[in-house]
């Protein structure tokens, strides 16, 4: 199986490939109706409160590493908190609707024992519990990430662009790498511990393949619990992995071709924004959409230890 290297430089001759990130392709493999609703329908999704709290706190912890080493502290992280989030809401006015709605989503509150609709506060509030939760597992002052929110990609099997942004890339002296990911839900169980190493999985290839190294660690850190995941992936594990893409991407290409995507019912759907549309609860999913025509997406090509 070969890679290929295509110049971040865009140019009019530039190959187009079809690509794959990491949500997509757990997307697939979770329920293909899914996978067509999201990326070949396009269907709106309304973020949750639990949604926009995980992008707000990766947030808060991307700039967190802005200040000086000294200052990376759990009061410094709160404070970024309501800034952080006032910028969300300025990209995204949307967001504001969340605790403004007909019908709220509910949260539990202990103090009454009832269930009620989330304010401000209490997202805001449960985003710097999540901040809190981060310093028991890691000690900010003591790193100094290489790359954070990075966007990396590789073209694998010379046909398809994989592409993905990592949380936090932390390289070591002698040029090890670390790959880190932040998780806001709760602890992992079997299934969702699965989806996690695959995305870290397809992060370690990507890093490979445009840099030559494989990761020494895929680590996730899981807020809520205060629990750290390790993961030390080989050469050989990563090749059958992006032939596992690759046979994911050709199966996702015939579906499309037969214009033939079958849910997949599981305890998973009870997070789905697209019940009203799907056949597993009596809706009639849209009619097929029309090809869309390919853009180039250049791949951004990375050497050890660089900045992207």
């Amino acid at each position: 199986m070969t890679t290929q290297a295509v110049s971040a430089e865009p140019h009019d001759e530039a190959p187009v490939y079809p690509s794959l990130s990491p949500s997509r392709a757990a997307d697939f493999k979770t329920c293909p109706l899914l996978y067509r609703f999201r990326t070949i329908d396009r269907l709106p999704e309304t973020p949750t409160p639990d949604q926009a709290r995980g992008t707000l706190v990766h947030a808060v912890l991307e700039r967190l590493f802005d200040l000086p080493a000294a200052g990376r502290t759990a009061e410094a992280a709160a404070g970024l908190v309501a800034p952080e989030w006032e910028r969300m809401v300025g990209e995204v006015p949307e967001l504001a609707e969340l605790f403004s709605g007909d019908a709220p989503e509910l949260i539990s509150d202990p103090a009454v024992d009832v269930r009620r609709p989330w304010s401000v506060d209490d997202f805001l509030a449960s985003a710097r519990g999540l901040l809190s939760g981060y310093f028991t597992v890691e000690d900010p002052r003591r790193l100094e990430p290489a790359e954070r929110e990075s966007l990396i990609s590789a073209v694998v099997d010379d046909q398809l662009l994989i592409r993905g942004y990592i949380d936090r890339l932390d390289v070591s002296p002698d040029g090890a790498l670390r790959v880190v990911d932040y998780k806001t839900g709760g602890a992992p169980r079997e299934a969702f511990e699965a989806r996690a190493l695959f995305q870290l999985k397809f992060y370690a290839l990507v890093l490979w393949r445009t840099r030559g190294v494989v990761p020494r660690v895929l680590r996730l850190l899981y807020l809520k619990d205060q629990e750290v995941c390790d993961y030390s992936p080989d050469a050989d594990e990563l090749a059958r992995f992006e032939r596992t893409l690759v046979a994911l991407w050709r199966a996702i290409e015939r579906a499309t071709e037969a214009k033939e995507f079958r849910p997949t019912p599981s305890r998973l759907c009870g997070w789905c924004a697209h019940q009203s549309v799907c056949p597993s609860f009596g809706g009639t999913p849209p009619p097929f959409p029309a090809p869309r025509p390919r853009t180039a997406q250049p791949v951004e090509v990375v050497t050890p230890g660089a900045d992207d």
